[in-house]
Parts: C-alpha cells; structure tokens; sequence
C-alpha cells in the first residue's frame, strides 16, 4: 500500500468523512433515485397509447439499471474503504443507521433487478438509453413478471420510508444534534 493512500486514509478517519468517492457516489444516486421517480409517476400518469410513453419507460429503466450499477459499485467502494466510525452517536443510533443503510442498498438492488423481472416476463426488451438493449436472461412468463411486480410494488413502498427515515435523521443531525454528521457525506472545506 502506498503512503499516500496510508496517508489519506489515516486523514479520513481523524476527520471522520467519507472518501470523495463514496460522497460522489451517494450523491449521484440520490439524485438519480429522485429522477427515477419523477420518471415513474410521468410514466404512471400517461395514458398507454400517448407518443412519449414509451421514451418515458426506457428513461426510467435506464436511469433505474443506472442505480443498480452505482449500488454495485458502492457496494465494492464500501468494502475496500469502510464506512468511517461515528464516535458521537449512541449504540442505538449506531445500529439504526447501519441496518437502515443495508437496508437502502438492498433496495436500490433490488427494485432495478425487479424491474428487469417485469420487463423480462413479458417479454419486452430493455434499452439502455437507446444505446443498446439489455439481453433478457429469463423467459417471458407470467410467473416472472408476478414476482417483478410483487417486488417492484412493495419495494417502492419501502424505499419512500427509508428514503424519508434517511433525510429526516440527517435534518435532525443538523438542526438538532448539530454534530456534523451530514459534514462527514460533503467535501471538505479549506480555508482560502
């Protein structure tokens, strides 16, 4: 191992932050989570034969296999450079922060692979942003499709309150505890 890497790791955790990487990472996927979203309730509301349907589906498939290779490698980020130690918090908010964060990345894994078993079960090709399409591994089937759906409904659900849960302990991180946990997820400030 280099000394800068040494170095740079020693200084992450006396500061306490995440790498550049796993905030860059976080916050690309917050942002494609909300565009995700905005794409499925355009989707929802669009009648089946309107013209901009169907550009409307393959942006929310894109964006949402998008998210499943960024929480892939998050995942490979993570494990190379765990999360730094939060020192300041309670044993219970320790363990609520990392069981709803596992909780998060099973999710974001699983509502693009959800997706994917509803595309694949009705026998529908994904296009990844028109570039090229996503080979459907499954055969169409109802039964593949049923369990997509199953996933995709439930999991959505599930990802509004964990999502929420997420952005109101950091509210309450900030505003209340004033502790500088959201300042552990944002680049560092020098001074100029």
């Amino acid at each position: 191992m280099s000394t800068n890497v040494i170095a740079a790791t020693a200084r992450r955790a006396d500061t306490g932050r995440y790498t550049a990487t796993a905030q860059w990472l976080h916050w690309v996927s917050a942002a494609l989570m909300l565009a995700v979203l905005v794409l499925a309730w355009v989707m929802e509301s669009l009648p089946n034969g309107d013209a901009s349907r169907a550009t409307v589906v393959m942006l929310h498939k894109s964006v949402g296999l998008t998210i499943l290779g960024l929480t892939a490698a998050r995942l490979v980020w993570r494990a190379i450079h765990p999360p730094p130690a939060a020192a300041r918090w309670a044993a219970w908010e320790a363990a609520a922060a990392k069981a709803s964060h596992w909780l998060l990345y099973l999710l974001l894994l699983a509502m693009p692979i959800s997706g994917y078993l509803m595309s694949a079960g009705r026998g529908r090709a994904i296009p990844y942003f028109g570039l090229f399409e996503v080979p459907l591994l499954t055969p169409a089937t109802e039964a593949i499709w049923r369990i997509g759906a199953t996933i995709h409904a439930v999991g959505h659900w599930a990802l509004y309150g964990l999502v929420g849960l997420h952005i109101a302990a950091a509210v309450w991180h900030v505003a209340i505890r004033r502790d500088g946990t959201l300042d552990r997820m944002l680049p560092e400030q020098t001074d100029s």
